[in-house]
């Protein structure tokens, strides 16, 4: 193992002190107490219905449910309100025009509207992706636009003096330089996602991570109901760190700070 990946296990190794800690201090306390109740579980046992989940390929199967909701909706509302953004930033005027509209159903929730895509879609992965889909397109709107609206107004003055088209303007100017702020908003969307997949499978969806998670507390399974909220907590780090990870990879220490 080389000197700068020790160093940095060393020092990420006191962020993991503070939950570790914090188990064995409730596994110490609910032994010690002797508490018994359907809705809590010793970390031990959380642990245990982990690697069981894990090994009889339980878990990776309603992970892959998820992921597939998620992989239909968040590329047909996150492009939908890319594309939008970045014209809306382009465009004054279009901004103005849709400015009522945006700000009309922007705030509904994408719970709200579970009803509706289950009479359009009926129960399954393409309601659920829908509904991905409308929580996905509102940020990835909103966000795009600002990066574009972001950029150096006279890196565009110069280009419409030089008499670059307007397509031009577009793919060599503005896109490139939003790009990075872009990144970001495709990395919060897809935390949104993980999200909204969730919840609706909890709500309404017999499918998924979040299925799996109502089923085992309806069933009285705390331990199991624990481990799936685990591996979700822990499917999101990786997805968060991988993404950061690779921002950084892709654009540097220049664009190092996000959100």
């Amino acid at each position: 193992m080389s000197r700068s990946r020790i160093e940095i296990l060393l020092h990420a190794l006191p962020a993991w002190l503070v939950p570790l800690g914090l188990l064995g201090g409730i596994e110490i306390a609910m032994r010690a107490s002797g508490i018994q109740s359907d809705g809590l579980a010793l970390p031990t046992q959380i642990a245990a219905a982990l690697v069981a989940a894990i090994a009889d390929g339980e878990i990776f199967v309603r992970t892959a449910e998820t992921i597939g909701a998620i992989a239909i909706g968040v590329p047909a509302g996150g492009m939908l309100g890319l594309l939008l953004g970045v014209w809306l930033g382009l465009s004054p005027r279009a901004a103005q025009l849709a400015s009522l509209s945006i700000e009309l159903f922007r705030p509904i929730p994408p719970v709200a509207v579970i009803p509706l895509m289950m009479l359009i879609y009926g129960l399954g992965i393409r309601m659920e992706a829908a509904i991905i889909a409308f929580a996905c397109f509102w940020p990835m709107l909103l966000l795009s636009r600002d990066a574009v609206l972001g950029v150096e107004p006279r890196l565009v003055e110069v280009a419409r003096m030089l008499g670059m088209p307007y397509r031009k303007q577009i793919t060599k100017i503005a896109l490139p330089a939003a790009l990075p702020r872009i990144f970001t908003a495709v990395r919060l969307t897809l935390g949104i996602a993980l999200i909204v997949a969730v919840t609706t499978e909890i709500a309404a969806n017999p499918f998924g991570l979040g299925y799996a998670i109502i089923s085992a507390g309806l069933s009285l399974r705390p331990e199991v109901m624990y481990a799936f909220l685990t591996w979700l907590a822990i499917l999101g780090w990786l997805l968060n760190a991988g993404l950061i990870a690779l921002h950084h990879r892709l654009f540097g220490a220049a664009y190092g700070e996000v959100a």
